[in-house]
């Protein structure tokens, strides 16, 4: 027993002694140390892998949510009034309400309604009341309609509605053209609806012509020229009362002025205002001198004549 005492004394003095944790350090571990634990770490700092937040995160966190919603809803706001402002400028349905000028008869709006439909078939972008040029779609109706002479939008009475005031054309004069009731306003466009009473001046016809050759068009550039007199002279005192188509000539219109016994012959190929002019000169001028002339010709441009 004492032997083995001393032997294992004496190799106890030949191993060297090394601490415990330098022999754990140069030992490889065999098994996987778990990394939830480890050295010099107490259990009280122990941490999850996920960390838990404290109130001042929790505080910035709900701040970026409320902030992300809120922005989600003021985009979804935007889109919707957005979309209800267009809805709200859409004109989907046309309604005719009234005239600009007191009317001697009525007048039935589906046709005119339906020719503002057509154009904004032919433009559907201007079905958005800021988007509409309302001359274009004026001309545009007046071609289809000659008796319109423009259209005004005047307000929207409901959603995707819009209600348009019409302007016809109010008639100076009136012609028949083989067997067709034609009149003309004083900007010189010719239509056949009236809505206004009938205009006082007769229209007689002397020249002997076809009524087959050619009529229409020229009954519409004389209608046009006699609109542009009866407008021009109105503006200087005088009242057309009569116009006459001379015989074995189609350039040559006459007319008769109220109070006036002279009878004053114009061209057609010559503009209405000058003429006007040159008349209102010259029946001032034999006035002046005290005398009746039978007729005025102011046809020929600062050569007036009379007889």
């Amino acid at each position: 027993m004492i032997k083995l005492s001393i032997k294992a004394r004496s190799k106890k003095k030949r191993d060297p002694i090394v601490p415990r944790r330098r022999r754990l350090d140069d030992e490889t571990p065999t098994t996987p140390v778990n990394p939830q634990f480890r050295r010099n770490q107490t259990l009280s700092s122990y941490r999850h892998n996920t960390p838990e937040e404290s109130s001042r995160q929790k505080v910035h966190h709900l701040a970026l949510q409320r902030r992300k919603v809120g922005g989600l809803f003021i985009v979804v706001a935007s889109v919707a009034a957005l979309l209800m402002l267009l809805l709200w400028q859409l004109t989907a349905q046309v309604h005719i309400t009234t005239s600009t000028k007191p009317l001697s008869v009525p007048f039935d709006a589906s046709q005119y309604e339906k020719s503002i439909n057509d154009y904004f078939a032919v433009n559907p972008a201007q079905r958005l009341r800021f988007a509409l040029d309302e001359s274009k779609l004026s001309e545009f109706v007046s071609a289809q309609l000659p008796e319109v002479e423009s259209l005004t939008m005047t307000g929207a009475p409901a959603l995707a509605q819009t209600n348009f005031t019409i302007t016809f054309r109010q008639p100076v004069a009136g012609w028949i053209i083989n067997g067709k009731q034609y009149y003309v306003d004083s900007n010189g466009v010719v239509f056949q609806k009236n809505y206004y009473v009938s205009p006082g001046v007769e229209i007689v016809d002397e020249s002997g012509a076809a009524p087959t050759q050619g009529t229409t068009v020229a009954g519409g550039r004389l209608l046009g020229f006699l609109g542009r007199v009866v407008a021009q002279a109105g503006e200087r005192g005088y009242t057309v009362t009569k116009a006459i188509l001379p015989q074995g000539t189609t350039r040559e219109v006459d007319i008769y002025l109220n109070g006036v016994s002279t009878r004053v012959k114009l061209n057609i190929d010559r503009g209405a205002g000058e003429q006007i002019e040159d008349m209102t000169r010259a029946l001032k001028y034999l006035t002046s001198q005290g005398v009746t002339a039978e007729y005025l010709d102011v046809r020929v441009s600062g050569r007036a004549a009379y007889k």
